[in-house]
């Protein structure tokens, strides 16, 4: 019997615990299956293969993001599930934090800050990033030297102040555009956001800025793209275990562990651009 993908679809086989969605696809034995219940990121959060803090992180859940607990496990690490595209994976619990209630908004700069009081003297109270989902209302909004300042919340308990900058709507759905705002942020395997990202993170999070959600590795984007012969900017070029963008028909920007860094690089210059050339595997594009 093929079993359904375990990095989307919660089951595990040790101890026969499974999500209620997969009732009756697991064949025979004594399965006990459980509903999610919502939850959200209190901050930048580590999903990691199994519930121990040395083992790889295989997504990162972004603050305020809508989480799915699945189950709790030993020593206060939980099994979770991103919503947005419903990755799997173990974090500690104390990183989770009740679900915000009503609309949010998203952050739309690569990085941001959220301050104690609407002036940037004051102490950081949290790293925000690209994606972030934050709650604010219209009266939460202070004029300070000549910026405007936004109250916002990103759990229950934790508010803080950003300028209203990093609230400002991305207008030119440009995926490629916004994917070069990230260069040189440092490449961190499974990392979704400025401070650290791998290449399908980066990918899914530009493309997801503009409501083309894709989901979370590079096969699964691939599978998931139209497949096309001439790239154009904007598409996706896969490779074995990697996934860059293309700004043209020859260069692409790219989340890579050669530089450890987000780089540009041109098919068929200098060997690397050589390598990258003759292991490309196809190109995808995003349609609706």
């Amino acid at each position: 019997m093929l079993l359904p993908d375990p990095r989307t679809h919660a089951y595990l086989a040790n101890t026969r615990l499974a999500e209620e969605a997969l009732r009756g696809q697991l064949g025979g034995g004594d399965w006990t299956y459980v509903s999610p219940r919502p939850r959200a990121a209190a901050a930048r959060l580590g999903l990691r293969a199994r519930p121990r803090p040395d083992a790889p992180q295989v997504t990162e859940a972004l603050p305020g993001e809508a989480l799915e607990l699945l189950w709790e496990g030993a020593d206060g690490w939980v099994y979770v599930r991103t919503v947005h595209d419903g990755y799997l994976g173990w974090t500690p619990a104390d990183g989770l934090t009740e679900l915000l209630n009503g609309e949010t908004a998203g952050i739309t700069v690569p990085r941001a800050h959220a301050f104690a009081r609407p002036r940037v003297s004051q102490p950081i109270v949290a790293e925000l990033c690209l994606g972030a989902r934050v709650k604010r209302t219209p009266d939460d909004l202070v004029m300070e030297g000549g910026r405007r300042w936004a109250r916002v919340w990103w759990r229950g308990d934790s508010d803080g102040w950003v300028g209203e900058a990093a609230l400002s709507p991305t207008l030119d759905p440009d995926p490629a555009a916004l994917a070069l705002r990230f260069l040189d942020a440092p490449y961190v395997w499974g990392g979704r956001s400025a401070w650290g990202l791998d290449c399908s993170g980066l990918t899914q999070l530009v493309f997801g800025t503009f409501g083309r959600a894709i989901p979370r590795d590079a096969d699964q984007q691939q599978r998931a793209l139209e497949a096309v012969t001439t790239p154009r900017r904007g598409d996706l070029a896969f490779f074995p275990g990697h996934v860059g963008l293309m700004l043209d028909a020859r260069q692409m920007v790219h989340a890579n562990a050669t530089h450890m860094r987000v780089t540009v690089e041109t098919f068929g210059e200098g060997d690397y651009g050589q390598r990258l050339a003759a292991n490309c595997s196809g190109f995808g594009r995003w349609t609706p």
